[in-house]
């Protein structure tokens, strides 16, 4: 199935990694959607134009020859934007990217939103989204119907203005806000949790998994992380806000941890925790965290342990394809007698992908709802 841009071309998508399995398409009803109200709504010629959280690269290839900025979260869908680009015979630059963590330069006269899976992630971009519209712009937010709770409509009006909905259409709904600049209140402070065994003190952020308390399944991997005075070297691949990699790197205080994310806003957390618990610079150099494709860019058979705590969505789409693909990343990472380390919920059976990728697998704790389980790279 072809996507059409804004002049009528059928163009060719993908999400990344290219060709992964699942079947999946690179955009969906709600794109459509923010597209066609983008030509109904938008001003006349020439809108500085905004993409925010566009998740592959959708929107900025239908709208490229408008010159927009895109706004987003995900390395993954910054490098599927790229290979988009590419792939559609645009030049690389014809739609620049910047991370959320950024602010792009405004102002801007039109924004299209893809609604994202947490409200607090949601209400944090608006808050960050205002000082860059001029007064009076308009702002397109999209979602599937499903994913879209009645709070998403209400906070797009609350932090920009009047939002009216349109009806549903193929199951997907968008709100056009005009911005008027609205009276808002502090934005309320991210939760904070302790973990009193490791002294660390952790603090959350919009849209970062773990929102601000310990995860479960962290918990129960916690009980087996190793605590040893060996110069060994890890990584916490799919770190959040950091708890797996400054929890190793408080009990191992030679060890090399890398905590890496593909999302923008975890790897800020994760950062900013790492400075709020290892203050000391030496000690604070034997972590880095990074935003990456996963392990993609580590040196082969150069890593001693791998932690992981896998997420099993794709946006809204339940997949485990993610965490396939990092289990092989592990693997390829690991020098043999590596360690893979990985929990996750009891159901998605990640112990037969083990199985398949390493060739073994070892049960190691378990509760009513997670599963421990470890993998040792043989050769």
């Amino acid at each position: 199935m072809a996507w059409l841009d804004i002049d009528g071309h059928e163009r060719e998508l993908d999400r990344w990694p290219q060709g992964a399995p699942g079947g999946l398409l690179a955009w969906d009803a709600a794109d459509e959607y923010l597209v066609g109200q983008w030509r109904a709504l938008a001003p006349g010629a020439g809108p500085r134009l905004l993409l925010v959280d566009d998740h592959w690269g959708a929107l900025a290839v239908a709208l490229a020859p408008m010159r927009p900025v895109s706004w987003g979260d995900s390395h993954l869908g910054h490098l599927a934007l790229a290979a988009n680009l590419a792939r559609c015979g645009l030049p690389a630059d014809a739609v620049p990217f910047v991370p959320s963590v950024d602010i792009p330069a405004g102002p801007f006269d039109v924004a299209l939103v893809r609604l994202p899976k947490a409200l607090d992630a949601l209400e944090d971009t608006l808050r960050r989204l205002r000082p860059v519209l001029r007064e009076g712009a308009l702002v397109l937010a999209g979602g599937m119907i499903k994913h879209t709770p009645t709070r998403a409509w209400r906070l797009l009006e609350q932090c920009l203005g009047p939002a009216p909905t349109t009806p549903g259409w193929k199951k997907a709904r968008v709100g056009a806000a005009t911005f008027t600049s609205p009276p808002l209140g502090p934005p309320v402070a991210p939760p904070a949790y302790a973990v009193p065994g490791d002294q660390l003190e952790l603090r959350g952020a919009p849209g970062v998994f773990g929102g601000g308390h310990l995860d479960g399944g962290a918990a129960l991997l916690l009980r087996h992380l190793p605590r040893a005075d060996e110069a060994l070297t890890a990584a916490d691949l799919g770190c959040g806000d950091g708890i797996l990699a400054l929890a190793l790197a408080r009990r191992c205080p030679r060890a090399l941890v890398l905590a890496v994310d593909e999302s923008h806003r975890a790897a800020a957390c994760a950062a900013a925790n790492l400075d709020r618990n290892f203050p000391q610079p030496d000690e604070a150099a034997r972590v880095t965290v990074a935003v990456a494709d996963g392990l993609a860019d580590v040196a082969p058979g150069s890593l001693d342990l791998v932690l992981c705590n896998p997420p099993f969505h794709q946006g809204h789409a339940v997949s485990d394809v993610a965490a396939a693909r990092l289990f092989a990343q592990a693997l390829a990472a690991l020098r043999p007698g590596g360690r893979l380390l990985v929990v996750g919920n009891r159901h998605l059976g990640h112990h037969a992908k083990l199985d398949r990728l390493f060739g073994n697998h070892e049960l190691v704790d378990g509760d009513g709802r997670f599963v421990v389980v470890a993998a040792t790279r043989r050769d």
